[in-house]
């Protein structure tokens, strides 16, 4: 018996030459038939092995995701003719028993820090120098915490390839003079290069451990995409599309302030029906934030994609900020305490991000629009109790 596919869900086209798939958005704007589409696509993927031949990747960050993502770009730049081999990491340099990180990661081939018990490709190379890290390099990938961000651009700023392009996995948002700005935004507009963005339903270690997961790349330029979707793509690593990036880019950041909200739910005991109720609230003010900040176009297909409604449940249910809330609405203690006690060193996004949320939406003069983002806040900035969240969603205007 066969099964049809719901009409409700994203269509997708047939896959172009090379498996090259194109969410029905992007495939609107490029190719306004199948054929021209087809014919578009297999021509740049003919051209490609010629015209970006050893494209020179850099990664920017060696955290837990950082790492975790150098173990499959390296893999495949390792594999194929038109990237370079050499895949460089920028490690924020610190001592590990004794030993300097980078001179771990080069000899054992391992983050022992952040990523222990993964081998590295040994293809990718630790430098412990930013600058030096991106020398040349066509391809950056941006995944350091997003408040570290604008002096990391600060250090790279004339120091780049003129044509130069950018991936973001940063999941966070910045305040900038007029409101909401993008990290892809700060990125772009610092260094001058075109900069996409990847978000989705992905746990680092999980990911490291090869096990099947989805992930969305927003992205306007169709060769661009294709290009990036190569080399990061695996079997177990399955990558969509789409051209709505300030969406993509916006679900990455805000999910983490619906994240901090589940874990109060479960440092507070209140079970999986609680939480599907968070969820459910959640996504609806990150639909409605996005409608009004977004400068394109948003719509329900992307928040089905693996950036929207998928990583929003993931990071609910497993994810750090979930685990560091909980613990803040059982023990009592600080967040900054729990985020030294508990993440090795790495930083929490989504108590920051709410912060952000609320200086935005005070200066538009629509905190009031946005009930659980705002109790995040007050909870984790202002002292208010952590029981006045299950207030909060009792009283949330969806059920008035």
């Amino acid at each position: 018996m066969s099964l049809a596919r719901p009409d409700c869900l994203p269509r997708r086209l047939p896959p172009l030459e090379g498996g090259a798939w194109l969410h029905p958005r992007v495939a609107e704007l490029y190719a306004p038939s199948r054929e021209k589409s087809r014919e578009c696509g297999t021509s740049w993927l003919r051209q490609k092995s010629s015209t970006m031949a050893g494209k020179k990747v850099c990664i920017l960050g060696s955290g837990n995701w950082g790492s975790a993502i150098a173990k499959i770009v390296g893999g495949n730049a390792a594999k194929l003719a038109h990237f370079d081999p050499r895949v460089t990491m920028w490690v924020f340099e610190e001592d590990v028993g004794g030993r300097k990180l980078t001179e771990i990661i080069n000899t054992q081939h391992e983050n022992v820090k952040y990523l222990p018990g993964h081998k590295l490709p040994s293809n990718v190379v630790a430098v412990p120098d930013v600058v030096q890290a991106a020398a040349d390099a066509d391809i950056l990938i941006f995944v350091v915490p997003h408040q570290f961000i604008s002096k990391l651009c600060d250090q790279l700023k004339g120091h780049l390839k003129a044509n130069a392009i950018g991936i973001s996995l940063i999941k966070g948002i910045d305040e900038g003079p007029n409101g909401l700005k993008l990290i892809s935004e700060v990125i772009g507009e610092r260094l001058g290069i075109p900069v996409n963005v990847l978000m989705g339903a992905n746990i680092a270690n999980e990911v490291a451990d090869e096990k099947f997961c989805e992930t969305t790349i927003g992205c306007k330029d169709q060769a661009q995409g294709l290009l990036l979707k190569e080399l990061m793509q695996t079997p177990n690593f399955r990558i969509t599309v789409v051209q709505e990036v300030d969406t993509v880019e916006i679900c990455g950041a805000l999910k983490n302030v619906v994240a901090v909200g589940a874990g109060f739910c479960d440092g507070l005991g209140f079970g999986d029906n609680t939480k599907a109720a968070v969820i459910r609230l959640g996504l609806m003010e990150m639909i409605a934030f996005a409608k009004l900040f977004c400068r394109g176009p948003v719509s329900s297909a992307t928040f089905l994609e693996s950036c929207g409604v998928a990583d929003l449940i993931t990071t609910c249910y497993g994810g750090r900020n979930r685990k560091v809330a909980e613990a803040f609405a059982r023990t009592g203690k600080s967040i900054e305490q729990l985020e030294k006690e508990m993440l090795n060193g790495q930083k929490l996004q989504g108590p920051q991000t709410a912060r952000e949320l609320h200086s935005i939406l005070q200066q538009k003069g629509m905190v009031d629009k946005f009930p659980l983002f705002m109790a995040v806040y007050r909870i984790c900035y202002e002292s208010q109790p952590v029981g006045e969240f299950i207030r909060c969603l009792q009283n949330h205007p969806e059920h008035l």
